[in-house]
């Protein structure tokens, strides 16, 4: 019997060997899906598999397989997916793939593979997706992807690539994406890329590209929509690269180290929507470089050494939404360069060396313009010369701090004596004479043509040291600029002191003197104000709602604190407004200094000089700030200059009555002894009345004046049946007809009779 019992046993094993179909270490899922990842396997599983046909995805990833043979896969020729990613493999033979003629899926990533051999891939009719990417490889051929006319995807990235040679892909007809970053590239052939009509997406960032020069390099790439060229050496941009990538898209050019882009570097690229340049050389744009990107939504040229932008910079992108100018060397700025940018948002101008000065004096206004409708973003141009304004932001300057006086008094100069001529109606001359000076409006020094790479690492040098020599040579440049063949001529400038300055040019240098005003003097804006404050004249006509903030709000105050409420007082000076407009006031308060920022706006439409603060929070501090509205319009940056601080009262506490509290507890005591007692009492009182009610209960119930019931035993119910001779101290039968017997000790007292006792009973 146990001899029957072990062939059964062999038996089934036998059988359950013979239908499973996962080898040892692996699991499988749904009979299609061999799972052997992660399992520390050194060769390919080698147990005998059952219908190795049903298996379309064989994963062994994450293992330490470092050879695979011509026969590993034979069997499987129903394979549809094969991961051998992060393993150790260094050759593949020639065969390996030979049976696996519907696989869709090859990753090879991650491992020690040197090369691609010539042939084998050529069976892979089918293959849609190619990871050859973290190997060894060193060179490609043409042959290497041979045959692969399904390829959609193919990662190359991370090998050791040098150089990519003539008709490399030419195999590859439907190829949509192209990996082949954090190689070592150096040369690429123009027509490496041929046949890629159908690429879209190429990535060559952080390789070993110096130049961009070849035309035919991207020509034949009529779908692209993604470029990254980032991270590489690229020190020139050559024109007319990109011209037949009419559909990109992107376009990243990021940390490079470009000196010089040709004006005609971007030609063709009227569908690009995103420009990254930041981290290169750049020392300024190029005149009509930006012109061609019809349709360019964002451009980043951060991390760079941009001293200087051209007015008509980006007069030409009519879509621009996102620009970044950070991190640069730029002092200045042209009030008129974004002025055709009308759907312009974000505009990041951070970590420049600005000197707030009347140059940008144009640049302000039009920001506070832009703010006023809801258009851009908050700017943050944060001064660093002169000293005296260094650290401030220029939406908290008034006009009459940017009238610097200090070493950049003579361009200021020069850059007012430019604002009036934009006044005349003529911009032709405007033009004309500022191309004659040869001084750039935001820097005030000669554009040089380029002359070379050694021109441009020395122009590179001197941006990074103009601004300090900047500082110690505004009169020299100016000698310069007056020398370059300047035509003699004044200009005259509206100043404080009802003088007109007049800058003459001549060959020894400017001569600045003063003179009587002429009968039309011509003033900027705001030297009103400045004559303004400095003596009383005629009152001017205020239509600017934030000239009247700086110069007609003063005298704030905070009368009648309370926890909830608050009146804010403050005092208008006289002042000329528009024909048929008040000037109101609205009022912001916000909590200073909290976690969670709680502001309001409140609108005053009459012409109040005070306003009370309703529904505030007890003890918190709040920051409460006045501001005009003329004309329906507010300065949406405003200097905040009119300001005041309110600290709300506590609500007062009361204090505890001890006393009251005293009283209260004892009351509570005295009613809780009251309960007590008045429940001990109860208690005893039913105690004693239950006594008494126990002895009338006895009698009632075994009284013999209720009714007698026969008890059908034939006894009579008279005492008929009683004996007298029974003896005193034995159980006597009081009433039989009750049938209870009591001791007659009880009843019967010694010192009275026999008769008196039966009486008494009876009864």
């Amino acid at each position: 019997m146990a001899s029957l019992c072990t062939i059964w046993c062999i038996l089934v094993s036998f059988i359950c060997s013979a239908k499973s179909i996962c080898p040892d270490r692996c699991d499988c899922q749904h009979s299609q899906h061999l799972l052997c990842t992660n399992r520390g396997l050194r060769t390919l599983p080698k147990a005998t598999i059952r219908n190795p046909e049903e298996i379309l995805i064989y994963s062994l990833g994450g293992n330490f397989i470092n050879n695979i043979s011509a026969f590993d896969f034979t069997r499987f020729s129903h394979l549809v997916r094969l991961d051998l990613q992060y393993n150790e493999i260094q050759s593949i033979r020639p065969k390996t793939f030979e049976k696996l003629y519907r696989l869709e899926e090859l990753y090879l990533g991650n491992n020690l593979i040197p090369n691609i051999s010539s042939g084998t891939l050529i069976s892979l009719k089918k293959l849609r997706i190619l990871y050859v990417n973290s190997n060894e490889i060193k060179k490609l051929t043409e042959d290497s992807f041979a045959n692969l006319d399904s390829l959609i995807k193919l990662r190359l990235d991370g090998n050791s690539i040098e150089f990519l040679q003539d008709a490399l892909f030419n195999r590859l007809p439907n190829l949509l994406y192209l990996q082949l970053e954090s190689n070592k590239i150096r040369y690429i052939h123009k027509n490496a890329f041929a046949n890629l009509g159908k690429l879209r997406f190429l990535n060559l960032s952080a390789n070993k590209q110096t130049t961009l020069r070849n035309v035919f390099t991207f020509s034949q790439l009529n779908s692209l929509t993604n470029l990254i060229l980032s991270e590489n050496e690229i020190h020139h941009v050559g024109n007319r690269v990109f011209q037949n990538l009419q559909k990109l898209s992107k376009l990243s050019l990021n940390n490079n180290k470009i000196l010089h882009l040709g004006t005609e570097a971007f030609k063709g690229l009227s569908g690009l929507k995103e420009l990254l340049m930041g981290g290169n050389l750049l020392t300024d744009i190029p005149l009509g470089l930006l012109d061609p990107l019809e349709k360019i939504e964002e451009l980043d040229f951060s991390s760079n050494l941009i001293s200087h932008v051209r007015t008509n910079a980006f007069k030409e992108l009519k879509f621009l939404k996102v620009v970044k100018l950070n991190n640069n060397e730029l002092t200045s700025l042209s009030g008129e360069i974004f002025a055709f940018n009308h759907v312009l948002y974000s505009l990041d101008l951070n970590k420049n060396n600005w000197t707030c000065d009347c140059r940008l004096q144009g640049f302000k206004q039009w920001m506070n313009l832009a703010h006023a409708h809801g258009k851009l973003l908050t700017v943050f141009v944060q001064c660093h010369h002169p000293p005296v304004l260094k650290g401030k932001y220029l939406d908290y300057l008034n006009s009459s701090q940017l009238q610097s006086t200090g070493n950049n008094s003579e361009a200021c100069l020069f850059s007012q004596s430019e604002s009036i001529d934009r006044l005349t109606p003529s911009v032709k001359d405007k033009q004309k004479s500022a191309e004659q000076l040869n001084i750039q409006a935001d820097q005030g020094r000669p554009v040089e043509p380029d002359k070379g790479t050694a021109e441009k690492t020395k122009r590179k040098k001197e941006a990074v040291n103009y601004r300090a020599r900047h500082l110690t040579t505004t009169g020299s440049v100016l000698k310069d600029a007056s020398a370059a063949a300047i035509p003699e001529r004044a200009r005259s400038v509206g100043n404080p002191g009802d003088k007109t300055l007049t800058i003459k040019t001549t060959e020894g240098g400017p001569v600045v003197s003063f003179a009587k005003p002429t009968s039309h003097p011509v003033q900027a804006k705001a030297e009103k104000f400045n004559l303004l404050q400095q003596d009383n004249r005629r009152l001017p006509v205020v239509t600017d709602p934030c000239k009247f903030n700086r110069h007609f709000i003063l005298n704030i105050t905070a009368e009648k604190v309370e926890s909830t409420t608050a009146t804010i007082r403050w005092k208008v000076l006289a002042h000329q407004g528009p024909k048929h407009s008040q000037v109101h006031f609205r009022i912001l308060f916000d909590r200073f200094g909290q976690p969670v920022r709680f502001h309001r706006f409140i609108y005053i439409r009459d012409q109040s000089n005070s306003v009370t603060l309703q529904e505030l929070k007890e003890d918190t501090t709040y920051m409460v700030c006045i501001e005009s509205v003329i004309a329906e319009q507010v300065c949406q940056v405003a200097s905040r200059d009119h300001c005041t601080g309110v600290v709300t009262v506590p609500v007062e506490e009361r204090a505890v009555d001890f006393q009251l509290l005293t009283v209260i507890m004892l009351g509570v005591n005295a009613l809780l002894v009251f309960l007590v007692l008045s429940v001990w009492i109860s208690r005893l009182l039913r105690k004693r009345l239950n006594r008494r009610k126990s002895a009338v209960h006895v009698r009632q119930m075994y009284s013999t004046r209720r009714p007698l019931h026969s008890l059908g035993t034939g006894v009579s119910s008279d005492f008929t049946g009683y004996q007298s001779n029974r003896p005193r101290n034995t159980m006597c039968a009081i009433d039989e007809a009750d049938l209870i017997e009591f001791p007659c000790d009880r009843f019967l007292d010694s010192n009275i009779r026999r008769e008196e006792a039966m009486q008494r009973f009876s009864d």
